[in-house]
């Protein structure tokens, strides 16, 4: 495994910042960007998912850590939901639906390995 010295190195961060990205770029755009709640909530969404990674590299603990791995996790869920929203209301096409949707997916498996890995570190250091 790669030495993770800045939240920047962390996989899921990059991945959640590819994610963020992508939410922009569609949410700015035509009927989306007119509905100003659903626009809010799915950058609010985007924006969670990297910054709950981003401060939880700074806690004080694994435990900690993981705590606001969840929550990035849950972010990226309540994300994929929103897109409901806006392929239902025919802001975003299918195509973009799926790609959004496993860019989420992606991120989520990312956060969920880091957080094994995490686990996995705790119960190593508590048998020292």
């Amino acid at each position: 495994m790669v030495a993770i010295e800045r939240f920047e190195d962390i996989q899921a961060w990059q991945s959640a910042r590819e994610l963020t990205q992508t939410v922009y770029t569609v949410s700015t755009q035509g009927a989306f960007a007119r509905d100003f709640r659903l626009c809010d909530q799915i950058q609010g969404s985007a924006i969670s998912v990297m910054s709950n990674i981003a401060e939880g590299f700074d806690a004080r603990t694994d435990r900690e850590f993981i705590r606001f791995l969840g929550y990035a996790r849950r972010s990226a869920t309540e994300l994929q939901s929103q897109l409901y929203i806006a392929i239902d209301q025919n802001y975003i096409n299918q195509k973009k639906f799926d790609h959004i949707y496993t860019q989420a997916i992606k991120t989520k498996s990312l956060i969920g390995g880091f957080i094994r890995y995490l686990e996995g570190r705790s119960k190593a250091k508590r048998k020292t």
